[in-house]
């Protein structure tokens, strides 16, 4: 007879008998897809929500609001679009047979609201998709920084984003002051750690080098079962403190004696004799001295007023001068011209006597030949 195993058992679990579901057969985790089998009555009270959208949201809203009212449709939704109060609204029917779309709806009008397109917004309505907004606004006071941080997130180009979408296989929009996450709930988990974090000092890209390590182990089985702390990176955070400029301070001499005391405000009416004076005589000279301060104001503004009526100091031109300093007098251009136009007279008188001679043999033999 074969001996039989011993077993050690826990002493919280000594009473604990085996379960139905205690079989590795069974995927707990698995999700199965709704059947309107399962509820042919309907649903029998009625559920909604709503939710409001900014203002530059309604021309879309608009656009693609017959794709929204499609999808929900397939399910026994109804939707309403309220463009008075800028409100979207879903509602279940006596014909809704899936008890958890009504959720799947409200999260669809959220991320509609969000910014997220209608596309993206829909797959929401399948079952192993989930979303989660998360609010940013709170988590910085200076505005500033906030942007700064909120641009960390986003990266160069959007690259950070992009590699936090691939290492969670998830969607994720940056929109004002929140951030949507679309995807499995594993990813949502780490993208809403990492969006924290980074608001939190944190930069994200630690975090990814994390998951990235994290996605690698998850490749071997035989480290399916241990710990993976030794494995991951460990990052201290360092407090760098900015060096202030070092200013040297020149040495006083020394003396054994204290300074001399200050004098006090009796000290110095004693001193201009306001101390002696009546109550009326005091009164009188500081009114004095009031409406000389108020006539010197008053001389200064009326002169700034006067200084925008005086005509500005034209500026003279440069090539004027130049030309008239360098350039030829009006007496030397006259002889200039006279010369030109004799020597043009004396070249025209030498070509008709040369012409003449040459062509009067010519003219007279054709006089004798008629």
């Amino acid at each position: 007879m074969a001996e039989e195993e011993h077993v050690t058992v826990p002493k919280s679990k000594n009473h604990r008998k085996d379960k139905p579901w205690d079989n590795e057969t069974i995927e707990h985790w698995k999700i199965d897809q709704w059947k309107d089998e399962e509820n042919p009555t309907g649903m029998l009270e009625e559920s909604s929500f709503a939710t409001l959208f900014p203002k530059y949201r309604e021309k879309y809203l608009r656009e693609v609001w017959p794709i929204v009212t499609k999808a929900l449709d397939a399910y026994k939704i109804v939707c309403e679009l309220n463009l008075i109060e800028g409100s979207m609204t879903v509602r279940t029917t006596r014909k809704t047979s899936d008890p958890y779309i009504i959720l799947k709806a409200r999260d669809l009008i959220k991320l509609l609201a969000r910014s997220i397109p209608v596309n993206q917004a829909v797959k929401i309505l399948d079952d192993e998709v989930q979303c989660d907004i998360i609010k940013i606004g709170g988590l910085v006071r200076n505005k500033e920084r906030f942007v700064k941080r909120r641009q960390r997130l986003v990266g160069p180009d959007g690259a950070t984003l992009k590699a936090i979408e691939l290492l969670t296989n998830c969607y994720v929009l940056v929109q004002g002051n929140t951030v949507s996450a679309m995807g499995p709930y594993s990813g949502l988990r780490h993208i809403r750690k990492i969006v924290e974090d980074c608001f939190h000092n944190i930069h994200p890209i630690y975090n990814i080098k994390t998951l990235m390590i994290k996605r690698e182990l998850a490749k071997d089985p035989a480290l399916q079962g241990e710990n993976w702390d030794r494995f991951l990176p460990v990052f201290k955070k360092k407090n760098v403190q900015t060096k202030k400029p070092h200013v040297v301070r020149e040495k006083k001499e020394y003396t054994p004696f204290p300074p001399a005391q200050m004098p006090s405000k009796i000290d110095k009416e004693i001193e201009s004799g306001e101390y002696f004076m009546k109550a009326h005589e005091r009164k009188a000279m500081k009114k004095a001295e009031k409406q000389a301060i108020n006539l010197e104001a008053k001389e200064k503004r009326k002169a700034e007023k006067a200084a925008t009526f005086v005509a500005p100091s034209e500026k003279k031109r440069k090539r004027q001068e130049d030309t008239a300093a360098n350039g030829p007098s009006v007496d030397e251009l006259k002889a200039k011209f006279l010369a030109q136009g004799s020597a043009t007279k004396e070249k025209k008188s030498k070509a008709s006597s040369v012409s003449d001679f040459v062509d009067g043999p010519v003219a007279k033999a054709k006089k004798s030949k008629k």
